[in-house]
């Protein structure tokens, strides 16, 4: 599959061939029965799959436009929805859509939510109202991705890494993760913060602060900040992200975000 995903990108002439739309058609349903994934954990990080993101981007151009509809409700899309829901083991609410080619393992909860394409959401994961997971996203076990909270897809350019939330973070309302920054096992993130991989991202727990940019190391408690910075115009405010602290060994896993923060002394 993957010597005729890579032919196709090169010369976009074979999507004619059915060979060739039987490889990408292949690959989509094995993301969405989560066979196979964009990227995936090793002992050395992360692995990002550039042919599975180059799969992706081919599907679309193969797939006709059709007409869907969901009782009075009517769409106009190239992309069937997800199905089997009580198959699958998985609880989704009225309005929570996953497209298909997004996986959702057993126990994921979507409220009114939408995950996209090539997505992975893990086990016993909850996707809060109007929470997004973006394409390629990768969701790990018993994350809480709470109301508001958008996960930035990436399909192009293919070398970029996804978006990746590793198990049992806890993910505040309104918060904005993309541009392939990760947030390692157990980090708290609270309300409102915005990471890209531009961001700052200051521990501010030492004597001295120590700087991270796309990496939210594990068990670190995140709040949105800002610092000076030196412009022709003059000084101003650039936001950026404040580790306050860890989570306690002794803190459940499950625990929210309001007795993680208070914790630290963080008003709620």
């Amino acid at each position: 599959m993957q010597n005729l995903i890579e032919k196709a990108w090169e010369d976009k002439s074979l999507l004619k061939d059915v060979v060739t739309q039987d490889a990408i058609r292949h690959v989509i349903e094995e993301l969405d029965k989560g066979r196979l994934r964009v990227a995936e954990p090793t002992n050395c990080g992360w692995t990002v799959h550039e042919w599975v993101k180059k799969a992706v981007i081919l599907y679309f151009p193969i797939q006709p436009m059709e007409t869907l509809h969901a009782g009075p409700m009517e769409f106009h899309d190239k992309m069937k929805l997800k199905s089997n829901y009580a198959e699958l083991g998985v609880r989704v609410v009225p309005h929570g859509v996953a497209r298909y080619g997004s996986y959702l393992a057993k126990g994921v909860i979507l409220m009114p939510s939408y995950v996209n394409i090539g997505a992975y959401v893990d086990e016993g994961t909850m996707v809060d109202t109007w929470a997004t997971v973006g394409s390629c996203g990768q969701i790990g076990k018993h994350v809480h991705l709470s109301g508001g909270v958008g996960i930035g897809g990436v399909l192009e350019p293919v070398q970029a890494a996804p978006v990746i939330i590793e198990d049992n973070c806890f993910i505040g309302s309104r918060s904005i993760v993309v541009e392939g920054v990760r947030v390692c096992k157990e980090a708290v993130l609270g309300a409102n913060v915005v990471l890209t991989m531009s961001t700052k991202i200051i521990d501010v727990t030492g004597d001295t602060p120590v700087e991270y940019i796309g990496i939210v190391p594990e068990r670190s408690v995140v709040i949105p900040g800002s610092y000076s910075k030196e412009f022709t115009a003059g000084t101003f405010q650039v936001p950026c992200a404040l580790i306050i602290g860890k989570r306690k060994e002794s803190t459940d896993k499950k625990t929210s975000l309001n007795d993680a923060l208070r914790d630290h002394s963080v008003a709620v």
